[in-house]
């Protein structure tokens, strides 16, 4: 990766063009984000492909959790093909097994069904029961673009020390900080090598509120520094 990227979470059209505005590089597109954010409807993706022109990584999530049963896959691999026509250029997604390791045949399911599109492994890795297992189980698997980790189940602050891990094993080009990130992180993770970042309430006010693209724009800047 060259330069660094910011990544902004996207509810709705509104939260879409100011991202762009303010300067990020691309949207994670989500719905509920009360439950962590879950897959959204294809018709808001064609709405935001419509007002913005940033590539859009759309959430492939049903429930709260990190487990995906076999009729919840069924239906992910089903809209994986709406979503992509209205204007997908990636998708977020990755689960674990009820026994915390990696769920390879699900997430491999949905590797198949995106193909050839890149993909983000969410932070059901940070949730992992063994996080340097599940970072080997992860790190190889095809058209993986990012991991989107804050190193730590309670976020960044707390899981500084493995992004650190991760980025002295060569993992920095994958990761993609987020969770709970503030601006204090930026030097220390620039420091590792990270290049690549997620934001969401620190671009607004508060859930309720839309992204601000001030606040987008005063992450741009410190991205930037690198």
């Amino acid at each position: 990766m060259t330069g660094s990227l910011l990544e902004v979470i996207a509810l709705d059209v509104r939260d879409a063009v100011a991202a762009e505005e303010g300067g990020a590089d691309r949207l994670e597109v989500v719905s509920d984000i009360g439950s962590d954010g879950l897959t959204p409807s294809a018709e808001l993706v064609a709405a935001i492909s419509e007002e913005c022109g940033l590539p859009q990584m759309v959430m492939l999530r049903c429930n709260a959790g990190f487990t995906v049963t076999p009729e919840e896959l069924d239906r992910l691999r089903k809209e994986v093909k709406e979503l992509s026509e209205a204007g997908a250029a990636g998708f977020v997604f990755g689960f674990l097994s009820e026994d915390g390791s990696v769920d390879r045949d699900a997430t491999d399911a949905l590797i198949h069904a995106v193909s050839p599109l890149p993909w983000t492994f969410h932070r059901a890795v940070d949730h992992a029961a063994d996080v340097q297992a599940g970072w080997r189980a992860v790190r190889l698997l095809p058209n993986l673009a990012t991991v989107l980790t804050a190193g730590s189940a309670e976020g960044v602050g707390s899981g500084l020390a493995v992004l650190r891990a991760r980025a002295e094993a060569g993992d920095a080009p994958l990761v993609l900080a987020g969770g709970g990130l503030k601006r204090e992180h930026l030097p220390v993770l620039l420091d590792y090598g990270v290049r690549a970042f997620h934001v969401g309430s620190a671009v607004r006010e508060s859930w309720s509120d839309p992204v601000d693209p001030a606040r987008v724009r005063e992450w741009r800047h410190l991205v930037d520094l690198a």
